[in-house]
């Protein structure tokens, strides 16, 4: 609001201004909201055109204070309901779209895998998959982890920020299946891989173990080409029974365990793991890793 906006209107003589002082404004209240309505909404015609003396000047306090009260009484005026309903509709249309495309690119990386599940199954009758499952983030679960991670709330910013909306598991017998999946998987041209996490390597303080790949697939859709990134988690069958049970316990205790229930799990941890360590070594003498077939050479 520059000086002009703030020089007295038809309430009051056109060769004076308002005697802001008189009275302080106080945002927030009716007072300081009619005095900002009656210094910058009169009939300009009612205006006074001619220069303002020394002594009809507002000062930087009073200005800001009449900013204050109009921004007070912006913050407490009733929404309009329709402006509102239109808000909340195209919040809604911009999730639904964000949902479906990240439901499409769990499409595209589950269609990866089954192929390679099959192929494995009908030429060397031995696939390293046991099983995939697939999990879309709900739209409850996406805002709250939004909110928590910070930051703006809007849906191109919610998508640079929270990377596993889409995600994927699947479980192997054996560890070295594990890497042998990651490997296939980033071979392929038109899927690259964004970020790897080897919490087998390097297991989490509470003993979870899985390897974590943040992979990114091209969907193609009517009149474009969406990249969306989808969440990889591949681990044994030893290691998904911890995780599963690790999850139930602390979503009862709400993440705060008992100390004797923590240390058992600490335990069936390190016997996971000692369990994959003996399978691993059983495999080799029962059934060694099949080669995976060459890759036909590039035309």
């Amino acid at each position: 609001m520059d000086d002009s906006d703030s020089r007295g209107t038809g309430a009051a003589p056109h060769d004076s201004a308002p005697d802001l002082t008189a009275t302080p404004v106080s945002a927030g209240t009716a007072d300081g909201a009619g005095a900002l309505e009656r210094a910058g909404t009169a009939d300009p015609a009612a205006t006074s055109t001619e220069p303002a003396g020394d002594d009809a000047s507002t000062t930087p306090d009073e200005v800001g204070a009449l900013i204050a009260a109009r921004q007070q009484q912006l913050l407490h005026e009733e929404p309009d309901p329709e402006e509102l309903a239109a808000r909340m509709r195209q919040v809604y249309e911009e999730l639904t779209t964000l949902r479906m495309h990240y439901q499409f690119g769990i499409d595209e990386v589950q269609t990866k895998v089954n192929i390679l599940r099959q192929e494995f199954e009908l030429i060397h009758d031995y696939s390293p998959i046991e099983h995939v499952r697939t999990r879309l983030k709900s739209t409850e679960s996406l805002v709250n982890k939004a909110m928590r991670t910070g930051g703006d709330m809007t849906v191109p910013a919610i998508r640079q920020r929270v990377m596993d909306i889409a995600g994927i598991r699947i479980t192997c017998s054996f560890v070295s299946d594990v890497y042998w999946i990651a490997e296939m998987l980033s071979r392929q041209r038109d899927l690259e891989v964004l970020t790897t996490k080897d919490y087998i390597a390097e297991p989490k303080p509470n003993g979870y173990r899985s390897l974590h790949l943040i992979v990114q697939v091209p969907v193609y859709l009517s009149e474009h080409t969406e990249l969306v990134p989808v969440e990889l988690q591949i681990r044994t069958i030893a290691m998904d029974f911890w995780a599963s049970t690790e999850h139930k316990l602390s979503y009862k205790y709400r993440r705060n365990l008992p100390l004797p229930l923590q240390e058992e799990l600490d335990d069936a941890a390190r016997v996971a793991a000692d369990l994959d360590d003996r399978m691993e070594r059983l495999r080799t003498e029962i059934r060694p890793r099949p080669v995976s077939p060459p890759s036909p050479a590039p035309r």
